[in-house]
Order: structure tokens, then C-alpha cells, then sequence
């Protein structure tokens, strides 16, 4: 039972009210924010570190994620460009589309202290080690000494390196909304917003199949060993909230390496395929199911495969699409799973 769904984006875009320093005129579905002579400042987390701000104009964001944050806020005015590695899909494919056309395309390379610098950028939006990076040149504490301020993904706050912040993935999400309406006086917006987030994620709970939580695993890439989803990333969020178990949900971890071993042990009655790079999603259920570690999985031998988009699966909105349709899809498997005891 192979699902491949995408939902359709249903995203507030009420008009807010801001500060006296700010003049909001909405057009579209975005706010187009007009500063006054005197940028705002105000103090807000970055992890566990109160940072303060000055009202960005000149963003750059990595990967969808976080540019999909600062479109869903109204803020495509305040975003210069983006960074976006060849491994994402399309950013045609975005509900934000049209937002991601009127910014710079500015690199598919890995997020890079030369191409901040190049783009004159006061804001860099990323999240911790899957953005900002030691090994690669390019922390907030880097760009603190350049004089560009940054804000991290609370969802990958968890282990930053002196000022960790741990919170359940989706609570990372309305975190960071919440915090970048702060930082741009839209904080109005990012309520509605989060509100609208929190009534689809409740509404989708109140309907989880009822008895024991089907076992799910999430299938990212890897064939001498799996690469997959621990319980600081939003997949773990994804797969209970619809009523799973990811079997890997114990591990204190992000994305992480784990054993065939592993997976055959717990039995896997779904597998999610996280679909992105030059590997489709079809190669990598061909390979599941021809590979003597996984073929004779319960998921495999029933074909239960459902297919995550990228973008669906990383700390940003879209997450609420991913869970909305892999949700319907657990409720129909669930569903033929008691027409065919049923029928036994």
C-alpha cells in the first residue's frame, strides 16, 4: 500500500496589528512590513541565549525550512535571498513559490560564511549543525563578531554548545514563529498562525486510530545502514501525533545511523520514505524490498510504504502537511488491517 500524497497548504493570512514604528499594508497573502527612520530592538532567545535584536531587512535563509517560516510570517520583503542545496526539492513545488521567485537564489551549496558576507545580510536564518556549522566556519557566534545577527531552529537547539534549549519538534516550530514575530513586530501574525497550526495538529490527534500504536520506521538513505529518525527531529512528532510509533523514538538523538539489526527487531508494520536528492523514492523501495535485511519486513510484505516529502519532515510548516497526509494514510491502513482480520 504505497502512498504518495501531498496536502493541500492551507496557511492563515489575517491582518495584524504592530508597533507605531511599523506600517503594515497587506497585498496578497503576505504583510509588506515599511520601517520607520528607527529600527526596533528587542531581546530574544536564540536556544537557551537571550540575544537582542534589531529589525532585520536583509535575510538570508537556508533550506526551506526556514525560508518557508519567514513567508508564512509575511516577511518575503525582509528576505534577500536563499540557500538551497541540490538535495531539496524544487522550490516550485512550495506553496510559497511565488515568495521564492521576488528573493535571490544566492547558492545550492551548504551554508557558507562567503556567501552571507557576499549578500550583505544582517539575518541569517539556519538551524544548528544542518546550517550553521564549526567544522565549516560559519556559528552564530561568527557572525555575532561580523555583525550579522542569526537565529537557530529551536528544534536543533537541543545540543548547541553552551546554551541548549530542548522542546518536543512541532513546540520547536511554534517556538520559532513566535520568536521570529518578535524580531519583525509581526507577532499577531505568528499567534494566528500558531493557532491555526495547533487546531489542524489537535484535529489530526482526535482522530488517530485507536488500540496500539502501529510500529512505523522512517527510511532516510543508507544501504549498509540505515539513516534515520530519532526523537529530536519532526518525523518522531509526526508519526505518534497520527497515531505510530516510530521505533526508533527512544534514541535522544536528531537524524542518526541505527542497524539493520535494529530495524528487523522491531518489526516495522509501515515505513516512511523521506523523499529528496537524486535518489528517487521508488529506488529506495526497490531496495527495501530486494535487500535480505528488510524483505521480509511486515511493512515490506504488505507494501506499506508512505512517502515523506523533504520539506515535510525538516522544522518548518509544511510539517503540518506531512502530518495531515501521513495521518489519512495510517487511518486506511489501519482500516484494511481490521477488514482483514475480519475476513480471517
Amino acid at each position: 500500500m504505497t502512498a504518495i500524497r501531498t496536502a493541500a497548504p492551507r496557511f492563515g493570512a489575517a491582518p495584524v496589528a504592530l508597533p507605531l514604528t511599523l506600517v503594515v499594508a497587506l497585498t496578497g497573502c503576505g504583510a509588506q512590513i515599511e520601517e520607520s527612520a528607527q529600527a526596533d530592538t528587542v531581546t530574544v532567545n536564540r536556544c537557551g541565549e537571550e540575544v537582542e535584536y534589531t529589525t532585520p531587512q536583509n535575510a538570508v535563509v537556508y533550506e526551506g525550512g526556514s525560508a518557508d517560516k519567514m513567508f508564512a510570517l509575511g516577511l518575503t520583503d525582509h528576505v534577500h535571498g536563499y540557500v538551497m542545496p541540490p538535495a531539496n526539492p524544487p522550490v516550485t513545488e512550495s506553496p510559497w513559490a511565488d515568495e521564492y521567485a521576488q528573493v535571490e537564489f544566492l547558492s545550492d551549496d551548504l551554508l557558507n560564511k562567503e556567501v552571507v558576507v557576499d549578500a550583505g545580510a544582517d539575518f541569517v536564518v539556519a538551524g544548528w549543525n544542518s546550517g550553521f556549522s564549526d567544522e565549516r566556519g560559519i556559528t552564530p557566534e561568527i557572525l555575532d563578531d561580523l555583525g550579522v545577527q542569526s537565529f537557530m531552529h529551536t528544534e536543533s537547539c537541543y545540543n548547541y554548545p553552551g546554551f541548549p534549549e530542548r522542546v518536543e519538534p512541532f513546540e520547536g516550530l511554534y517556538t520559532d514563529l513566535e520568536r521570529l514575530g518578535d524580531i519583525f513586530g509581526v507577532r499577531e501574525r505568528a499567534d494566528e498562525t500558531v493557532a491555526e497550526y495547533r487546531a489542524r495538529v489537535e484535529a489530526v490527534r482526535e482522530q488517530a486510530p485507536e488500540g496500539d500504536p502501529v510500529p512505523v520506521f522512517l527510511y532516510d538513505s543508507g544501504t549498509d545502514q540505515p539513516f534515520t529518525a530519532a526523537a529530536q527531529v519532526p518525523p518522531n512528532d509526526i508519526i505518534r501525533f497520527a497515531g505510530g510509533e516510530n521505533i526508533f523514538g527512544d534514541l535522544d538523538e536528531r537524524w542518526t545511523q541505527v542497524s539493520w539489526e535494529a530495524v528487523v527487531e522491531a518489526a516495522p508494520e509501515v515505513i516512511i520514505i523521506l523523499d529528496y536528492g537524486d535518489q528517487p523514492a521508488e529506488e529506495k523501495i526497490d531496495f527495501l524490498t530486494t535487500s535480505p535485511h528488510t524483505s521480509e519486513l511486515p511493512a515490506v510484505r504488505s507494501e506499506s510504504f508512505f512517502v515523506l516529502d523533504y520539506n515535510e519532515g525538516i522544522s518548518g510548516p509544511r510539517v503540518i502537511d506531512g502530518l495531515e497526509s501521513f495521518a489519512e494514510y495510517l487511518r486506511e491502513h489501519a482500516a484494511e488491517a481490521e477488514d482483514t482480520e475480519g475476513a480471517a
